[in-house]
C-alpha cells in the first residue's frame, strides 16, 4: 500500500519526532524531580541511556514499542518493510550492545517500555527507586 503523504508532508511529519524530551521522558523526569531523585537527564556516555543515576551507577533507557521492538506490542509495519524492518533491528542490535557496554563498564541498566510508562508512571518510579535501593 502507498504511502498516503507526499514525500514532503512525511518528511515533515518524521522531522517531529524527537529522540531527546519525548513525552515519556518528561513525565518519568517530572516523577524523579519531584520525588527528589537526583538524575542526569541525556548524560554523555557510552551507549546514551536516558537517564543516569550517580550515586550508583545506574542507567536508564526508556524504549518506544515501536522503535526498539517491545516484545509485548510490537505490530510490525505495514507499509516500506525494506526500510523499516533492517532499522528496527539495528536498533535493537544496538540496544543489546550498548547494554553489555555499560554493564562491563560497571553500570547497572534498567529498561522501562513506552506502555508501562504510559500506563503506570508511578510504578515505574517504584521500579526505579527499588533498583537504586538494592544497588
Amino acid at each position: 500500500m502507498p504511502d498516503n503523504l507526499t514525500k514532503s508532508q512525511r518528511s515533515y511529519c518524521m522531522s517531529r519526532i524527537r529522540s531527546k524530551w519525548t513525552s515519556q521522558e518528561r513525565k518519568i523526569h517530572n516523577y524523579l524531580k519531584g520525588n527528589k531523585i537526583k538524575h542526569q537527564m541525556h548524560p554523555n556516555i557510552v551507549g546514551c541511556p536516558d537517564i543516569l543515576f550517580k550515586e550508583n551507577r545506574t542507567v536508564l533507557f526508556l524504549h518506544g514499542c515501536f522503535w526498539h521492538r517491545c516484545p509485548k506490542c510490537y505490530k510490525e509495519p505495514k507499509t516500506n518493510k525494506k526500510y523499516w524492518l533492517p532499522k528496527i533491528e539495528n536498533n535493537v542490535k544496538r540496544d543489546r550492545r550498548n547494554e553489555r557496554r555499560l554493564k562491563k563498564d560497571g553500570y547497572n541498566v534498567l529498561k522501562l517500555w513506552e506502555h508501562d510508562i504510559k500506563k503506570d508512571p508511578k510504578k515505574c518510579v517504584e521500579k526505579i527507586q527499588n533498583i537504586r535501593l538494592y544497588n
